[in-house]
């Protein structure tokens, strides 16, 4: 099929929909609204404190860290035990949704990154969140919250590898290619560019640190002073980048961040359309009726484990929400086994996110990463299901 052939198809299929559209439907009409609030939220929550300085970051991993630094610790010639471990911890450190890690996720795998680090870390960022972990015990009770942590900790090493094994030819051809560009000269201490990095990195942070549900600890102290901190980092960003670099880099750094944005955030908001048309935020219905899954999701068997990874996969969860969510699908009769099964996918995968991954990986890889993310929750949800349902 030709491409002018595809476009008319597109055509006649967008004019069949909009003509045969039951516009006076009340949940058609709901779900517009849902996909509209649904973006609002996201554009007000999540774009300027979580995407901008994701977006910043990508930006200076593409010009200030060096290939052969990334590929020293995440690339395919690194020490396994080295890489998946630095992916693991760098994703438990950032603690961001599966939105937020995508520029970052991007711009390790773009500067050299091996793609089993790479998508280690892709998975780790937004599923090993500490803080969330701790909240689903303390709510979902503790083995549902152990069996989150050992299972977000697995798999992703687990998906690591396994991507690095099924695409081990074309990630060797990939490396080559890094391994055969000029290291450019950098006389600036390591220090400075570790510096610059971080104070970004604990903005992004401290800036998203959320709320506990109990105020006293460490997470509710760390709350009470988090704009303090945040401050602090955007004005040693700030100062560090203007007087440790030149104004041409600075420029370049500029230009990369927003080559990331313009790559990223149309998907996104796409898919956030989307995924709001169909099943709308959290307590609120949209085309796709609530109940629907939650009849679904009911038992262990082996039907509901992977009902409810391929749903979750598809939903968007911003950080700390899904254990809200998963409380009211546990009271309408969601098993065990199902509901951790929601906790490994629907975090690390979302329907932007999704979107956003094939514009860097491509459809094969994509499908395969999602797949594996699928299958390994299901098989998890249906081990835990049977232990403790």
């Amino acid at each position: 099929m030709n491409s002018e052939l595809k476009k008319f198809m597109y055509l006649l299929l967008a004019f069949l929909a909009f003509y045969f559209m039951p516009v006076e439907s009340a949940r058609l009409q709901n779900a517009a609204v849902e996909a509209l609030a649904m973006l609002h939220e996201y554009a007000r929550e999540h774009v300027l404190l979580c995407l901008v300085p994701a977006f910043f970051i990508a930006g200076a991993i593409s010009v200030f860290v060096s290939q052969q630094s990334v590929m020293k610790y995440l690339g395919a010639n690194a020490k396994r035990w080295v890489a998946y471990s630095v992916a693991a911890v760098s994703g438990t450190v950032l603690a961001v949704c599966s939105c937020t890690v995508l520029p970052l996720f991007a711009g390790i795998y773009k500067r050299g990154a091996g793609l089993g680090p790479a998508t280690a870390f892709l998975y780790s960022g937004p599923a090993i969140n500490v803080l969330a972990i701790i909240l689903t015990a303390r709510v979902l009770g503790v083995e549902l919250g152990v069996a989150r942590a050992v299972g977000a900790i697995s798999f992703s090493v687990i998906i690591g590898l396994l991507m690095a094994l099924i695409f081990h030819e074309e990630e060797a051809k990939r490396q080559e290619s890094f391994a055969a560009l000029p290291e450019p000269e950098d006389n600036r201490p390591l220090w400075k560019t570790v510096w610059f990095m971080a104070s970004m990195v604990v903005f992004l942070v401290f800036a998203n640190w959320a709320a506990p549900k109990v105020p006293v600890g460490f997470w509710a102290a760390a709350y009470r002073v988090k704009w303090y901190v945040a401050a602090l980092a955007l004005i040693s960003t700030v100062a560090s980048s203007w007087l440790w670099y030149t104004k041409d880099e600075r420029a370049e750094w500029f230009q990369s961040t927003w080559g990331y944005a313009l790559q990223v955030l149309p998907l996104l908001f796409g898919g956030v359309l989307v995924a709001g048309f169909l099943l709308g935020r959290p307590g609120h219905e949209a085309l796709i009726p609530g109940e629907w899954v939650a009849s679904l999701v009911g038992g262990n068997s082996f039907f509901s484990n992977f009902f409810a990874t391929v749903a979750a996969a598809f939903m968007y969860f911003a950080t700390l929400t899904e254990v809200p969510i998963l409380q009211g699908l546990i009271g309408a009769g969601m098993g065990k086994g199902p509901a951790l099964a929601l906790l490994l996918a629907g975090p690390a995968l979302s329907l932007p996110n999704m979107l956003v991954i094939r514009s860097v990986l491509g459809t094969k890889k994509t499908v395969t990463y999602v797949a594996l993310v699928i299958i390994l929750s299901t098989i998890a949800g249906m081990i835990f299901g049977a232990i403790f349902g």
